[in-house]
Parts: C-alpha cells; sequence; structure tokens
C-alpha cells in the first residue's frame, strides 16, 4: 500500500488547521473552512463561480500567452547577443522591480475598462521574470559546446535551435513556473482594481459587503487557478525536460 503524498498531507494538515483555528478564534474575519466551503457552494450554486472563473481563465490565458512569447524572445535575444542585452537590460530590471499594479490605471486610461487592461496588467507581472530567467539559461550554456557546433559548420539559427535553447531548456522552464505564479497575481489583482470580470470583482463587491466567508471561497477558487497553471506548466516541463539525466539522489 502506498504511502499518501506529501502533497496530501500537508494540504490534508492545513484544512484542519484552518477548521481547528477558525472555530476556536471565532472571530467574523476567520470563518471556518467548512464555513467557506459552504458559501462556495452556495455561490457556485447561484451561478457566480463558474462563469467568473471562465472570464478570469481567458484573461490569464491571454496575459500569459503574450508574455510567454514576448519574455522567450527578448530573453534569447538578450542571453545571446550582448548588444541587445546593453540596449534593453536597463527596462526589463527596472519593469522586473517595479510595482506592476502601478500601471493598471494607466492601461485603464488607454485601454478602458475592458479586457485589455486587464490582461496588459497580466502582461506586466509575468513578462519579466521569464526574460531575466531565460536569458540567464541561455548565457549559462557552456560555451564548449557552442565552440562544437561551430567546428562543424553550424549556422548560427542551428547553434540557437539545436544547441542553446535544448541545453538551456530546464532553466527557462524554471522561469516560466515563476512566470504563470506571477500571472495569476496580475489576473486577480487587476480584476480587483479594474473590476469589470472575472473572479477579482467578486471579492470586491464580497469585500464590500464584509462577507468574509465569500471572499474566502473566491481565494479557494484563485488557489485552484494556480495550481492548476502551475501543473500544466510542470507536465510541458517534463516533456521538454525528460532527456536530462536523474541524479542518484533524485531517484531514491
Amino acid at each position: 500500500m502506498r504511502a499518501p503524498a506529501p502533497a496530501v498531507i500537508s494540504l490534508t494538515a492545513g484544512a484542519v488547521a484552518w477548521e481547528l483555528i477558525g472555530r476556536l478564534a471565532g472571530v467574523p474575519f476567520f470563518p471556518p473552512l467548512s464555513t467557506v466551503a459552504a458559501r462556495l457552494a452556495d455561490m457556485t450554486a447561484a451561478g457566480e463561480i463558474v462563469p467568473s472563473a471562465v472570464d478570469s481563465l481567458l484573461n490569464l490565458l491571454l496575459g500569459f500567452a503574450i508574455s510567454l512569447a514576448a519574455g522567450l524572445l527578448a530573453g534569447v535575444a538578450m542571453g545571446r547577443y550582448p548588444k541587445v542585452e546593453a540596449a534593453l537590460g536597463v527596462y526589463v530590471y527596472a519593469l522586473l522591480t517595479a510595482p506592476a499594479l502601478v500601471f493598471a490605471p494607466i492601461f485603464f486610461s488607454l485601454l478602458g475598462d475592458g479586457r485589455g487592461s486587464i490582461v496588459a496588467v497580466v502582461v506586466m507581472y509575468a513578462t519579466f521574470v521569464i526574460v531575466v530567467n531565460t536569458a540567464s539559461a541561455i548565457r549559462s550554456v557552456p560555451e564548449h559546446l557552442v565552440e562544437m557546433a561551430r567546428s562543424y559548420g553550424a549556422s548560427e539559427r542551428q547553434v540557437l535551435l539545436r544547441i542553446l535553447l535544448p541545453a538551456a531548456t530546464p532553466m527557462i522552464m524554471a522561469g516560466v513556473r515563476l512566470g504563470v505564479g506571477r500571472a495569476v497575481t496580475g489576473m486577480i489583482n487587476g480584476e480587483m482594481f479594474i473590476a469589470v470580470v472575472g473572479l477579482g470583482h467578486i471579492v470586491t463587491e464580497a469585500g464590500g459587503r464584509f462577507d468574509s466567508a465569500g471572499v474566502l471561497a473566491v481565494l479557494l477558487v484563485v488557489i485552484a487557478v494556480a495550481l492548476g497553471a502551475i501543473g500544466v506548466v510542470q507536465l510541458v516541463d517534463r516533456r521538454l525536460t525528460g532527456w536530462v539525466p536523474q541524479t542518484s539522489r533524485g531517484n531514491q
């Protein structure tokens, strides 16, 4: 009989702790998990959760797709070509460290109160961490691999596609995992501040009614979305990096 996975044990312990603390504390702003679950069921039955979750997932998919494409292209260019790094580096690092949410009013004024503003916030959250990690991954590829390919007459395109990208993929995917987590944060923050569609709109309304159970119920949905998105990225990661040999420690 297989032992329970560590993740299952951890989630079970967290759920029990939440329930106990919520009941023992007896404060309205931290209801027990059972109360939150019941509120989530009521909101789902009332048709609030599913349409909003679909809207949020669309915002997330659009924003992350743009972030992934832009992040990989800019990151590969910066990692491979020092002149591109010199030209773009200052902007990338400045925007990486800047609080992305401050751009929400700018996007609101430029793009209006529709989906475009929320997608733009997601892009601001996710793009630059992918750029930085991709550039670092490309620069970390051993130079002797490139020199060996050159000695066999490989073109720049062949070096990029057959040497640099495959060798850098494990580190690139680490950046993509960070990016998808930040994209979920950008999605919910953008929706909360722009408050037009999606789960963020429900959080804003529930918070205005001081409905802590409703806020935490939506939080559970957001966590589920984040875990699902990270799980998809990890699945892609395993498919792309299956050739990487496992260490003896990892096999134990």
